[in-house]
């Protein structure tokens, strides 16, 4: 089957599986056409709750389809960005996100596919993008050293930038870094983020994060595999965002075996991922960190019959009384 054959099965999939649902609807609409990086930042209101896969791609391979791991959420007039990609600041640049308006960033876990752009995010959202505010992050333990060093490693840019050429505000290049644990890590104007432990195998600690507002919540599940603590956390979201495997795929890959094998076992299989789905029941369920591929779905509905949408970088999702997915207009 085709890339195109398969999305547009998939799509008319979804919309029947949506159709069945009273409290969900997918609507495919175009978006603008791909903003410029100075463009002005599209208003954010207060009574809106939506979810953007900025980018879907697994791993640290290259995938010029689906960039690195991201996702945006806005909410309570708000972004929040969860993971930093190869592209992050590319693919928001695209969605008429300007960067400079980004400065609260929360990490999964430290693996470079999760964090590679953050230089250009800190960097180009200051300098190119007129952030005027620090750059917040929260992440695992190691978040505040990795931080550090990236200032580090950039301080002729940002010394000659702030201090000798351009003077830009001294405040927007300014980070403030936080070690996590499990629990509430944020909790301003009506939004609540909440941290929670998943099983990553050797990687840890790695979170999962819980986004509520408005009596409405989106659940991310970062790199995992079937997490208990990730249902318990999850239960009566509207919205949950699960990574998924192609083990067939990782394991006609050329390499050691074995470390083929552990690559597999770190994450959930299509079929576990399916029963995660069961068990907590959203109004929808959304792949990302997962592949384009016809196996992952048709593996999928062997364990979940309920809405179900495949990785697709740039896609929205409007979370409210109803559910409404916008795909981008290419």
């Amino acid at each position: 089957m085709t890339r195109r054959s398969l999305y547009a099965a998939s799509v008319g999939c979804l919309s029947f599986l949506l159709e069945l649902s009273t409290d969900a609807r997918v609507v495919r609409a175009a978006q603008s056409a791909p903003a410029r990086s100075d463009a002005v930042a599209p208003a954010v209101t207060p009574a809106s709750f939506k979810v953007v896969l900025v980018g879907t791609g697994v791993g640290p391979l290259v995938n010029l389809k689906q960039f690195g791991a991201s996702t945006l959420v806005e909410a309570g007039g708000e972004r929040f960005l969860f993971d930093c990609g190869r592209g992050a600041t590319l693919r928001l640049t695209q969605v008429g996100v300007p960067i400079g308006s980004i400065s609260r960033l929360f990490l999964t876990h430290l693996h470079s596919d999760h964090v590679v752009q953050i230089p250009d995010l800190l960097l180009t959202g200051w300098a190119g993008g007129g952030r005027q505010i620090p750059l917040e992050v929260w992440g695992p333990v190691g978040t505040r050293d990795m931080m550090d060093h990236i200032q580090q490693a950039f301080a002729f840019d940002i010394r000659v930038r702030r201090d000798v050429d351009e003077s830009f505000p001294g405040e927007g290049i300014k980070v403030l870094s936080h070690d996590i644990q499990e629990g509430i890590v944020f909790d301003e104007r009506g939004v609540k983020v909440t941290a929670f432990l998943v099983d990553h195998g050797a990687v840890k600690p790695a979170f999962g994060y819980r986004v509520d507002y408005g009596g409405h919540s989106v659940a991310l599940s970062g790199d995992t595999r079937v997490s208990e603590n990730l249902v318990r956390f999850a239960q009566g979201v509207d919205v949950l965002v699960h990574e998924v495997v192609d083990a067939a795929a990782v394991r006609a890959r050329s390499g050691d075996p074995r470390g083929l094998e552990r690559i597999v076992s770190h994450h959930t299989t299509p079929e576990q991922a399916g029963e995660v789905f069961a068990r907590v029941k959203p109004r929808l369920a959304v792949y990302s960190h997962a592949s384009n591929s016809e196996s992952v779905i048709t593996d999928t509905r062997k364990t979940y019959a309920g809405p179900l949408q495949g990785p697709e970088d740039m896609l929205t999702i409007e979370v409210g009384e109803k559910i409404e997915v916008r795909h981008f207009a290419q």
